[in-house]
């Protein structure tokens, strides 16, 4: 992504700490809600009594919807601008959330579906627009340090899901007597969250957030360049770094989606403890996240990457061989290798590629529908094989990520050649 020159700092220039700091807080939000929506595959299996693969179908449709808006969005953002699009990406995620509320009533799977579509959709066009934002919210060098420092509060609300899950929605189906019963337990947490989504996007519609011009502005090329019509798909490195995102955000989603029946079998018998758990998991990914940018000072990223990858694949081979707490305790671990991951990709994905910046971005972002597929597919393994067993794909995508890092990262092009 390009972001656009600063000129030096005077007397005048603006102060950016009250709108980096509320849009920051965004980044909490999307956190939160993206994990608390992965506590509803054990939930929806306790209402409809599913198969596991039925079950993740709760986070392909969260995912796809990066898939179906991610484009819409980035043209939204053209026409109303960055502060807009944030307002109607909260008003859409008040939508989707209230529409929990029939569907628990009705015990209607496609309608938690749909429901799960709608909040997937508002939570992409946050993040399209947020993003970006924080990157060029302020001087170039320190662009960073800004989004290290949103991840983390992303991994914070993260790390919060889990408990709330645990304590509102994952209650012991032995104790309510009816279907309904136990679907009626997501009524009263999403309504407050809607509550609480509508509140803050009026609050940030009548907020001063600094105008800030599409990053189209900026880029080091003009339209009709000869450049911008160069295929995107003639980078192996991009290509690779898109396969590479997709692999990883459907490990990670796909490990915290699973983990809290994963932990049951492992002789974890409270919903709430396993949801604990869970909640570690992305603990791990906040500390990893925090930890990141001075590792980073020390060793190149892509060899940072290749190791992180190898150990999240050792760690899973090490939890399908063993039981109990060695077996739950290196799942939770997976979350801490499972930090770098997603910032350093993409930066390998974009690099050397100077004007087509953004067709790289968009390729590689649009790879996040791995969220909606790699689920999926360990549901199913679950199914036939067992949880256990089923590690064997997302152990297959965390040797991809190392190969990334190490190898395929390399640029075997640039803009000039």
């Amino acid at each position: 992504m390009s972001t656009r020159s600063t000129a030096a700092p005077t007397a005048t220039s603006p102060s950016y700490t009250g709108p980096f700091i509320t849009v920051t807080a965004l980044f909490f939000i999307f956190g939160f809600i993206t994990n608390l929506n992965m506590a509803l595959v054990p939930h929806l299996r306790s209402i409809f009594n599913l198969e596991y693969a039925w079950a993740m179908l709760a986070e392909s449709a969260f995912f796809l919807a990066y898939f179906v808006f991610s484009s819409p969005t980035s043209r939204l953002i053209e026409s109303i601008g960055y502060k807009r699009t944030m307002v109607v990406s909260l008003f859409i995620q008040v939508v989707g959330c209230v529409m929990f509320v029939p569907a628990a009533k009705l015990v209607s799977f496609p309608l938690f579906l749909t429901a799960v579509f709608v909040v997937g959709a508002g939570v992409t066009a946050l993040q399209t627009a947020a993003n970006p934002y924080v990157a060029i919210l302020g001087p170039e060098h320190s662009a960073p340090v800004r989004l290290t420092l949103a991840q983390a509060l992303n991994s914070l609300g993260g790390t919060i899901a889990p408990l709330v899950a645990g304590a509102y929605i994952l209650t012991d189906p032995s104790k309510l007597i009816s279907k309904a019963a136990i679907a009626d337990t997501v009524r009263v947490p999403y309504l407050l969250i809607a509550a609480a989504l509508l509140l803050l996007g009026i609050a940030v519609a009548f907020l001063h957030l600094p105008h800030i011009a599409h990053t189209q502005e900026f880029r080091p090329a003009k339209e009709g360049d000869a450049i911008l019509s160069r295929s995107i798909w003639s980078y192996r490195h991009t290509v690779l770094g898109a396969v590479g995102i997709f692999l990883y955000v459907g490990v990670e989603v796909g490990l915290a989606s699973i983990a809290v029946n994963y932990f049951k079998t492992q002789g974890v018998s409270s919903a709430k403890t396993a949801s604990f758990l869970v909640s570690l998991y992305w603990a791990g990914a906040l500390v990893g996240r925090l930890l990141g940018s001075w590792v980073l000072t020390k060793i190149k990223s892509g060899k940072l990457l290749g190791g992180f990858g190898f150990a999240g694949a050792a760690l899973l081979a090490i939890s399908m061989m063993s039981s109990g707490q060695v077996a739950i305790w290196t799942l939770v671990l997976c979350g801490f290798f499972n930090s770098i991951m997603f910032p350093n990709i993409f930066a390998l994905g974009i690099a050397g590629l100077g004007p087509m910046t953004s067709k790289g971005s968009g390729l590689i972002m649009t790879a996040v529908v791995g969220g909606a597929v790699i689920p999926f597919l360990i549901g199913a393994a679950a199914d036939r094989m067992g949880i256990q067993q089923s590690f064997v794909i997302p152990i297959v995508c965390y040797l991809f990520i190392a190969y990334y890092g190490l190898w395929g990262s390399k640029p075997t092009r640039t803009v000039t050649a």
